[in-house]
């Protein structure tokens, strides 16, 4: 299982959680790679999801790292063939750690 998304969108604290629910999942570093498919060559995963957040949930998560909006338009141009094979999408803008794993989780079991 692989968990790509831009900075801040939460995917280090969803692998933790799936991790520790059992699961091995991996975060491939999608954003940072100039490779559309990194996620595939790196994890070739059975479920791929996908968190997403808005730059407003991205300032407010890391308030002194904000590269501005373009910043986030990058990493999600590298994201679009990740996106395009997701198996589930999240935007996690307004929701907390808890409520994405519980989402996760239940997709998964569903």
């Amino acid at each position: 299982m692989a968990v790509v998304g831009p900075c801040a969108s939460g995917k280090s604290t969803l692998v933790a959680a799936l991790r520790a629910a059992g699961y091995d999942a991996r975060h491939p570093a999608q954003e940072h790679s100039f490779v559309p498919d990194m996620w595939r060559r790196l994890v070739d995963p059975g479920v791929l999801i996908y968190l997403d957040l808005s730059h407003e949930a991205y300032r407010r998560r890391r308030p002194k790292d904000d590269a501005g909006p373009e910043y986030l338009a990058m990493q999600r141009e590298r994201l679009a063939h990740a996106r395009a094979h997701a198996d589930l999408v999240i935007d996690t803008s307004e929701m907390t750690a808890e409520a994405i794993v519980e989402r996760v989780l239940a997709a998964l079991s569903g």
